[in-house]
């Protein structure tokens, strides 16, 4: 009977381990509160004296804290730089990031590698600097757990496909999201971070110039925004021309994204399906008309998507640079 019991055991324990490698193990708060107590205090600091000096942090840390996870999982694959240009941040879905949000992140690490070193991963202090730029702009805060460790694998031909496309419709974005185990109200919420930061001209020229042969503007488009779309980007302008995503309020975190959507002023398709299709309509309309709800589910769903595809125990590493494998 001992024998059974220990058998049965032994295969709990061989099964939680299988579960910990394929990121399924779970992230602590305060898991440094004994190896690196002040990390959440240094990371904030070195965010908010970026902060300081340009807005765009908050845009560029919150977009490549997306992109990380929803390409092998939230472990720091998207910092790896890679001299074949051949990396994860090579890609043609990464190569617009925003250098601010890497600088943050480098930072960051060269700070709390001081204090403390070879303990904390990359990953996890990109998750921390996503939450405090969402606070310095204006957002709720919400607590942040750690656990993960570095990726020894990033890629550029594993990117395609699985992130987001400007484009996309209901139906593709739950898909995607549902891939990653966030829920259609987590893709929604997420969503709500294009209430800051900006986008370029060649992202929103088919919704402006060449939507259908009959309706060469989307329709969908408020008119008054869609002029003020094309007076920002006029045809054959430099694609690298930027536009806020948010036309209202782009430097604050606010729900003020999911009224730009109940007034036909949503910059991507993407973006504009949230209202538009029944299925998800009624929930924009909740985050518009009540911010303290949009937060507490913005603060969840980034929470799950720190979960997403993480590795942790003695899977992965803690890199010394966030930009190279340890050698």
């Amino acid at each position: 009977m001992e024998m059974r019991n220990m058998k049965g055991l032994l295969i709990l324990m061989v099964l939680i381990g299988m579960n910990m490698g394929r990121g399924e193990a779970q992230l602590v708060e305060n898991f440094y509160s004994g190896t690196c107590p002040n990390v959440e205090s240094i990371v904030r600091q070195v965010v908010s004296t970026k902060f300081a000096q340009t807005f765009v942090t908050v845009p560029a840390t919150l977009r490549l804290f997306f992109h990380d996870c929803f390409v092998e999982g939230c472990d720091a694959s998207v910092m790896i730089a890679s001299p074949n240009g051949d990396a994860e941040k090579d890609s043609d879905d990464n190569i617009s990031l925003a250098g601010d949000g890497f600088d943050t992140v480098i930072k960051a690490k060269q700070a709390v590698e001081a204090q403390c070193p070879g303990i904390v991963s990359c990953a996890d202090i990109l998750a921390l600097a996503a939450r405090d730029v969402v606070v310095l702009a204006g957002g709720s805060t919400f607590n942040v757990e750690m656990g993960r460790r570095d990726g020894l694998i990033s890629k550029a031909s594993r990117v395609k496909g699985n992130l987001p496309e400007p484009t996309a419709h209901l139906d593709e974005l739950n898909a995607m999201f549902s891939k990653n185990n966030l829920s259609q109200l987590d893709m929604i919420a997420l969503s709500g971070a294009h209430t800051v930061g900006f986008s370029h001209c060649n992202r929103v020229a088919n919704r402006i110039y060449s939507f259908t042969p009959s309706n060469p503007i989307d329709p969908s488009l408020d008119s008054a925004y869609a002029q003020q779309l094309m007076a920002s980007c006029p045809r054959d302008v430099d694609p690298t021309i930027a536009i806020d995503m948010d036309p209202t309020t782009p430097r604050a975190f606010d729900n003020v994204y999911y009224q730009n959507l109940v007034a036909n002023k949503g910059l991507f398709t993407s973006d504009q399906v949230l209202f538009t299709d029944a299925q998800s309509k009624q929930t924009v309309l909740d985050f518009a008309n009540n911010a303290g709800v949009f937060n507490a589910a913005f603060g969840s769903a980034m929470r799950k998507l720190g979960r997403v595809g993480v590795k942790t125990g003695g899977v992965g590493e803690i890199r010394r640079d966030c930009t190279a494998f340890n050698s």
